[in-house]
């Protein structure tokens, strides 16, 4: 019997939306024929099939109640307002067919009926909403300004705040697991709304636990409700948070699982607690990506920028907020090897540098090592070999470099294996190949070029 009660009952959320389509349905039939009331016997039967079926949805409510384990005070408001719509349905049924056993049937408007039957649906739905999702489902995806001018309580967000320099003297519990439980799960275990009386908003609140005992097992994340309940699937009733609410990231629940089994201590350090850096690393910000390295260094003078210009040279700001600078021979062709000693007064400066189409040879290399902070280098164009091009190796910030359209050698490309930061190489109209070219490092992308675009429909166009 047990088991009937719960299948019928979580036939619920299936039933409820038919009692809603026929209202629906019947105001707007009625709305539409408001003037000619041809219908009305058509009008009749939707609603009292929506007196049906909201009796059926009333029913199987009912028995979810029972077989869920909810409190009545949860689902009362629910439960009345369904079993009035009912009701209602059924009298505007009465109403409109001529059925005189309610006097005080013919003294009202069936306008005012419907009103009143559209009022009671909405708040019978939301109320079934507020079961279902929570009281705060719909303001939820709101900033906490707006939440805060509904006049809806707020909890304040709190950033993981780590780097490398301060990873390991950061408190475990304080800078790290009290920001993922007061952002994802104080909203719902606060003392103002203390679902399952679980508070989490405080030390003494998550080691007191809930209703259902406690909710963390010292060193035994496997069996600490807080953390299993976090890896349940999301259709699973007893999964937190609930469906509808945001989730915590899957690096975030790795930290709470981490924690307990690290002791759940509430004053330890990362370093005394004995983590590993890899489960901080995504919550370290992210570095800018920028044609330059990430290091300050002083401004390059007019002067020196002026001098090196009137040689045909073109040299650029990388951006406003750093001192790096672009080098670029575009309007020289004729550079030559012999030339790059005039760029040597701002050789701190260059972190972008193109000697694409110049003169340049292979005996450049032994030159451009003496550009410590050289990032983007460009010599497309040219007659080099790749002859000493493990010379580069030792810039620290190279990432890119592009040899399209050079006589670049194969085997002269091994050496790049040896870079620290190399991320892009370009080798399009060389010899090279995705066959005959075969690096160990996977963080070197090569881009060889060769593109093709599919063919359209206007290309075979005669004009």
């Amino acid at each position: 019997m047990d088991v009937l009660k719960q299948l019928l009952g979580r036939l619920h959320p299936l039933i409820v939306h038919l009692p809603i389509g026929f209202i629906m349905i019947g105001l707007l039939l009625q709305w539409y024929d408001r003037k000619k009331k041809e219908n009305n016997p058509v009008i009749s039967i939707i609603f009292l099939w929506a007196g049906i079926t909201a009796t059926l949805a009333c029913i199987t409510g009912y028995l979810q109640y029972l077989g869920e384990g909810y409190a009545f005070d949860t689902v009362k408001w629910h439960l009345w307002s369904g079993i009035a719509t009912a009701l209602f349905s059924f009298l505007i049924y009465a109403k409109l067919k001529g059925i005189q056993a309610f006097v005080f049937l013919s003294k009202l408007p069936v306008i005012g009926w419907g009103i009143f039957l559209f009022i009671l649906i909405s708040f019978t739905g939301h109320q079934g909403g507020n079961i279902t999702h929570g009281e705060e489902y719909l303001i939820e995806p709101l900033p906490n300004s707006i939440k805060s001018a509904l006049g809806f309580e707020t909890f304040e967000e709190k950033e993981i705040s780590l780097n490398e320099a301060n990873w390991q003297d950061a408190l475990l519990y304080e800078d790290v697991i009290k920001p993922i439980l007061n952002n994802k799960c104080v909203s719902c275990h606060n003392p103002k709304k203390a679902k399952g009386e679980l508070l989490l908003n405080s030390e003494e609140g998550i080691l007191n636990g809930g209703e259902n005992g406690f909710v963390i097992e010292t060193s035994k994340s496997s069996e600490s409700e807080l953390f299993t309940r976090l890896i349940l699937p999301m259709d699973n009733d007893d999964h937190m948070p609930p469906e509808g609410k945001t989730q915590p990231s899957k690096e975030e629940v790795e930290l709470v699982r981490a924690w307990i089994d690290a002791g759940s201590s509430f004053e330890k350090t990362i370093a005394e607690s004995g983590l590993e850096k890899s489960l901080f690393i995504s919550f370290f910000p992210e570095k800018e990506d920028f044609d330059h390295p990430n290091i300050e260094i002083v401004a390059a003078s007019e002067e020196q920028i002026k001098a090196i210009e009137a040689t045909g040279i073109h040299i650029d700001q990388i951006s406003k907020s750093s001192n790096f600078l672009s080098a670029s021979c575009i309007n020289k062709p004729t550079f030559t090897d012999a030339d790059f000693e005039v760029l040597l007064p701002i050789k701190e400066q260059i972190s972008r540098l193109d000697l694409g189409q110049t003169q340049i040879t292979d005996d450049i290399f032994s030159k451009l090592i003496e550009l410590p902070n050289l990032t983007i280098l460009l010599l497309d164009n040219t007659s080099i070999t790749g002859k000493d091009l493990s010379l580069l190796a030792s810039l620290e910030h190279l990432k890119s470099i592009n040899l399209t359209s050079t006589t670049i050698k194969t085997e002269h490309l091994a050496a790049l294996n040896k870079f620290k930061k190399l991320q892009q190489l370009y080798l399009h109209g060389t010899d090279a190949s995705p066959q005959s070219v075969k690096l160990n490092n996977p963080k070197i992308s090569i881009d060889f070029g060769n593109y093709q675009l599919p063919p359209i429909a206007s290309d075979t166009i005669v004009y």
